[in-house]
C-alpha cells in the first residue's frame, strides 16, 4: 500500500452543471436553435389546456342543498298497522319508496292527504303540515 494508491472511502461531489459552457460546450444541451433552447421554455401539454376547458362539478358531493329526498305523503301511511314504526327500511318493505344504488333513500313526509292510523316517524324528514297531522292522529315524531 502507497499513498499515491489510496482512494477516499467517500468521493468529493462534483458541483452542480449549468448551461453556461462548461462540460457541456457550444450548446450546453439544449439542442438546436429556436423557442426550446431558450431560457423560460415552459410550454404547457395540450392535454392539460384540453381538461382546464371541461366545466367541472365543483362540491356537488358537499352542498347540503343537493340532498335529494324521496317525498311520501302522510296519506300513504294509512298502509301501517295502529303503533307501526315508520322508517325508510318499513316504507322500503310497503314498497313506498325504491332503493338507489343499494342504499335506503332519504325520506321526507309530506302534509297532502289525511292519515288516521296512529305512526311512530323516525329517521325521516318531516314538514310542518305533516308534522301538525301526524301529532293531531296522536303519533310521533323521532
Amino acid at each position: 500500500m502507497q499513498l499515491n494508491t489510496l482512494k477516499r472511502e467517500n468521493p468529493n461531489k462534483k458541483a452542480r452543471q449549468v448551461g453556461r459552457g462548461g462540460t457541456r460546450g457550444k450548446t450546453s444541451g439544449r439542442g438546436g436553435k429556436g423557442q426550446t433552447a431558450r431560457a423560460g421554455n415552459k410550454r404547457r401539454p395540450q392535454m392539460r389546456d384540453i381538461i382546464k376547458k371541461i366545466p367541472k362539478l365543483r362540491g356537488y358531493r358537499f352542498n347540503s342543498a343537493n340532498t335529494k329526498y324521496a317525498p311520501i305523503n302522510v296519506g300513504a301511511l294509512n298502509i301501517f298497522e295502529k303503533g307501526a314504526i315508520v322508517n325508510p327500511e318499513s316504507l322500503f318493505k310497503m314498497k313506498l319508496v325504491r332503493k338507489s344504488g343499494g342504499v335506503f333513500p332519504k325520506v321526507k313526509i309530506l302534509g297532502s292527504g289525511e292519515i288516521t292510523t296512529v305512526v311512530s316517524v323516525s329517521d325521516c324528514a318531516v314538514s310542518l303540515s305533516a308534522r301538525a297531522k301526524i301529532e293531531k292522529a296522536g303519533g310521533t315524531i323521532k
